[in-house]
């Protein structure tokens, strides 16, 4: 596998964690906010890009400064050789923290059987019922559905977490994801920060803003559902 990017110390990306984050190119989802648009086209993020022998041996050398290696994308899950570097990272004494859009429950409860990862946090981008068309085509729910249900019940450190722009959050897609995920440990509504972006069109066709006020708004909306709610 030949991986798109590598940071090598992050503080925020993996929570309790020193972390360093493997980026993987490629997502089945188009969503018009996505701030790493290089990886959704399958670009990598450096040139050339990193090979996993160079990744092994950093991570080698940082066992006595790093505490865990998040994958990140990107969406990590289409690529065939995840199992195997989840299961080389593992061996050499880290934590893997997955990020993934939930659109491939059945390897998301292989990495989970498997013990291959040991935090996983999911984008649940709006309600699963209205991802198509701003996120996906033609996208039916039952994926992020079954995801969300095999992360629930896999007893792992998780969180769900959404990017809160209109059109695709208002009060009621937060309740109903709220509902969804009802006990989870961790809901992190995020700002939208307007940056480098899929499809810049869509910010000039649309109100897309929500402000403090409404996000703390719709916080209250999700505490009762969740163990615990933050805004980031």
């Amino acid at each position: 596998m030949v991986l798109a990017g590598l940071q090598k110390n992050s503080l925020i990306d993996y929570p309790g964690k020193v972390s360093s984050v493997l980026f993987l190119s490629g997502c089945n989802f188009d969503c018009p906010y996505c701030h790493n648009p290089a990886l959704v086209k399958g670009s990598p993020l450096l040139s050339p890009p990193v090979d996993e022998e160079t990744v092994y041996d950093f991570l080698e050398s940082r066992r006595s400064f790093l505490d865990g290696v998040v994958i990140s994308g990107g969406e990590p899950t289409l690529h065939k050789g995840l199992v195997i570097l989840c299961e080389k990272i593992k061996q050499l004494g880290y934590p893997v923290k997955l990020d993934t859009n939930g659109s491939r429950p059945q390897v998301i409860k292989t990495l989970a059987d498997e013990g291959l990862v040991d935090y996983i946090a999911m984008d649940i981008k709006t309600d699963p019922f209205r991802y198509s068309p701003l996120t996906k085509e033609a996208y039916t729910p039952e994926r992020i559905l079954s995801s969300i249900k095999i992360i629930m019940e896999s007893n792992l450190p998780h969180e769900f977490k959404t990017t809160c722009i209109k059109p695709l959050v208002d009060v009621s897609v937060i309740e109903t994801i709220s509902r969804l995920i009802e006990g989870s440990d961790l809901y992190a509504l995020q700002r939208f920060q307007r940056t480098e972006v899929l499809h810049p069109e869509f910010f000039e066709e649309n109100e897309y803003r929500i402000d403090d006020n409404e996000l703390l708004h719709l916080k209250s909306v999700a505490e009762p559902w969740v163990k615990k709610c933050i805004i980031r």
